[in-house]
């Protein structure tokens, strides 16, 4: 995970190519490999592991409080460390982030490279809770992690992070799309609505913009 984070900088900073498009062509690339050289190969992990994904402690599930966890020390981060408030500087402004003194390089490097080990950590812990890993794990949440970021008030131009936001956008979320479920909604339907509501999101926060 960490290796495809670097190469994803790589290819932003070498070919100036946009963050949103490099990340999302890696992507596909990756996944077309796994199609071509994997196509109905079962990953199991370990009994362990897995046993370990699906631990309760009073009932709540070991991953939501590691979620919780992860979920705090991502907002300190991003509000009290140097490196945290030099990411949101380099998102609102990256020539006066360099100007102020950021090592933009670095700290894009790091940033891109540490995405990439949390979707590595990510992809391994879905494995374990499904007991079992494919080409398509996780496809489903690509969409849904777009929505919850746009949702919960976190820019995707960059420069400005909610955290908590995030995880009030990840619940609504949760809450829409079982109601859904409940309605016997379909899939695609349940896709759409995803989609407009964060076009209807964005659509709102630019307004909000030009207002001011």
């Amino acid at each position: 995970g960490a290796a495809i984070g670097a190469i994803n900088y790589l290819l932003i900073w070498a070919l100036r190519i946009p963050p949103i498009i490099a990340t999302l062509s890696a992507s596909f690339i990756i996944q077309s490999v796994d199609i071509s050289y994997g196509r109905g190969l079962q990953i199991k992990p370990p009994p362990g592991f897995a046993d370990f994904t699906n631990w309760q402690v009073l009932g709540i599930p070991v991953l939501a409080m590691l979620t919780v966890v992860f979920t705090v020390a991502a907002a300190l981060a991003l509000q009290r460390m140097i490196y945290g408030r030099s990411v949101l500087a380099i998102g609102q402004n990256i020539r006066a982030a360099w100007l102020a003194g950021v090592n933009v390089g670095r700290i894009r490097f790091l940033t891109y490279t540490l995405c990439g080990a949390l979707g590595g950590i990510d992809g391994a812990l879905l494995a374990g809770y499904f007991r079992g890993a494919n080409v398509d794990i996780g496809n489903e949440y690509l969409l849904a992690s777009i929505a919850v970021v746009v949702i919960g008030g976190t820019s995707v131009a960059g420069g400005k992070a909610n955290v908590p936001g995030v995880w009030g956008a990840g619940l609504f979320l949760v809450l829409l799309l079982t109601m859904l479920n409940t309605f016997g909604v379909s899939a695609g339907v349940r896709l759409v609505l995803t989609g407009l509501i964060i076009v209807g999101v964005i659509t709102a926060a630019g307004g909000e913009k030009a207002v001011r």
